[in-house]
């Protein structure tokens, strides 16, 4: 997104124990009381069930690859319990919601299905918690994904940030990277399927890779990189489980492109739909079973088109008025990419939702539209965005951006990620929390 790259909580292995236990101390009462309060208990529930447009593009590989001759179908370890993946073809839409599941674990998956969601987004920082080539801590994963499961949730997992040990370009600022050799991150995320066999449904491959904040490197973002990385990733994916749903990392919708002043051939952002395109030329669709894609709704509407002659006198925020453009629009954003891609893929929007700085004191810098959005029209707009992809029929996933980062992150005004939760930053509900456990899902 321009200015903010959601997900961005950068949970190190020494914060990791001592947050379990300040967190478990602060909020236990807090817990118990929206439990009690919110959460009664009941029987299990099933799983829910005119733009520029791309020139030529290479074939396509059908959907859900088979995996070379002599590889076996994914089989669970014996104990583990295990949601099955429904195909592309047969579920018809999947509701999810992004979580910081590394903390509370048991207690935020309980969250996420007395919310009717089937599906739970969490991002993996394999820096975080890879100190050393062939060291990694699997620990938190290991409960994300036994809880969910045995919660019936079905588990995506976006995999991003390569461990310094991988790469050696550095700066003055240095910021996510991947690693030199790509082949070490299709290697992980083979140890990441091994791993979690049958029990993983999604990998999402990067995040906003269109920002050099996320794709930190000497020659900039790069198109034709990424594809090689999500070459790579792909195959290795499907040779292990090709049920496995495997998403294209999203763009950051920013809409223009800019470069280093220093170095005026580095790209230090491209905007999404340049860089999509690209993509594709480059072979990008036949490395992918649903094309990842974010929105953060900014303060208009989920179905107010870019060119709409909407109007908000007591928006203080301008941007939409003031310099028109797709990027700011929800509903343009996600028409442009199922035109782009010729409807061959479905989208998978792995971050969506709006804002409101409401009852935080505050905003965040780079997040001034936050202060339009009531709690109410948060509310709203979250339940009409998801409704309107299930309607349109192109997007195969939506996952909310996000559940509980008010509450589990810094517990500031000044924190880009607690605008968009659904929890304030005490564990309380707000209002779009009832309103999302409350919405039809079909």
């Amino acid at each position: 997104m321009t200015g903010l790259s959601f997900g961005n909580d950068r949970l190190s292995r020494r914060r990791f124990p001592i947050a379990v236990v300040v967190w478990v101390v602060l909020l236990a009462a807090g817990a118990l009381f929206v439990w009690w309060g919110f959460f009664a208990p009941d029987g299990a529930e099933e799983p829910p069930q005119a733009t520029p447009t791309p020139t030529a593009t290479p074939s396509l590989v059908p959907l859900f690859t088979q995996p070379p001759s002599g590889e076996v179908s994914p089989t669970v370890a014996p104990g583990q319990t295990a949601v099955a993946t429904i195909p592309l073809e047969q579920e018809t839409f999947g509701y999810g919601v992004a979580t910081d599941g590394l903390l509370l674990t048991e207690y935020t998956m309980e969250q996420v299905r007395n919310l009717g969601l089937g599906w739970v987004k969490q991002q993996v920082r394999w820096s975080a918690f890879s100190s050393a080539p062939g060291q990694m801590d699997w620990s938190g994963y290991d409960a994300v994904v036994d809880v969910a499961n045995r919660a019936g949730l079905r588990v995506m997992l976006s995999v991003v940030d390569a461990p310094e040990w991988s790469y050696t370009y550095r700066d003055s600022n240095p910021e996510a990277s991947p690693p030199d050799d790509l082949a070490l991150y299709a290697e992980f995320l083979g140890q990441l399927v091994d791993r979690y066999r049958g029990r993983v449904h999604a990998i999402e491959v990067w995040n906003e890779q269109n920002l050099d904040r996320e794709w930190d490197t000497a020659e900039g973002v790069n198109p034709a990189r990424y594809v090689e990385m999500l070459r790579l990733a792909y195959q290795v994916i499907k040779s292990r489980d090709p049920n496995i749903i495997v998403i294209s990392g999203a763009l950051s919708p920013v809409g223009a492109t800019a470069t280093d002043p220093n170095n005026p051939a580095r790209v230090i952002y491209m905007n999404d739909r340049d860089y999509f395109q690209r993509a594709v030329a480059n072979g990008m669709l036949n490395y992918c079973d649903c094309i990842g894609v974010h929105h953060n709704g900014y303060n208009i509407p989920p179905d107010v088109h870019w060119n709409d002659a909407y109007q908000d006198a007591t928006a203080v925020f301008r941007g939409f008025w003031d310099t028109p453009d797709i990027s700011w629009s929800f509903i343009s954003t996600l028409e442009w990419y199922n035109q782009a891609a010729g409807g061959t893929r479905p989208l998978c929007v792995t971050e969506f939702g709006w804002a409101s700085s409401e009852g935080f004191g505050g905003y965040p810098p780079g997040l001034e539209f936050a202060q339009d959005n009531t709690l109410q029209e948060q509310a709203d707009y979250d339940v009409q965005a998801f409704q309107l992809m299930r309607q349109w029929g192109f997007v195969r996933l939506a996952f909310l951006w996000n559940l509980d980062y008010a509450t589990k992150g810094p517990r500031l005004a000044t924190d880009p990620n607690a605008p968009y939760s659904i929890t304030d930053m005490y564990g309380g509900p707000r209002p779009a929390f009832w309103a999302i456990m409350q919405m039809e899902k079909p």
